[in-house]
């Protein structure tokens, strides 16, 4: 699990919470390596960490404002 996936986590108020929020078990959000594509905006919303920390795989961030 990538820390900012362990963050995500812990900023939506745990395992058990975000997962009864995504209709998850415990232990599979506890199985991701990264957030899943499928999860990524509620994720976002429930943690607030925006999604191009949360996947910079899939969503780069802007480059003009570098």
């Amino acid at each position: 699990m990538t820390r900012m996936t362990q963050n995500a986590i812990k900023a939506a108020g745990g395992g058990a919470k975000l997962a009864r929020a995504l209709k998850l078990t415990r232990q599979a959000v506890y199985q991701w390596n990264t957030v899943p594509v499928q999860h990524i905006g509620a994720v976002e919303t429930l943690s607030g960490i925006p999604r191009h920390k949360l996947r910079p795989d899939l969503y780069p961030q802007d480059r003009e404002r570098l």
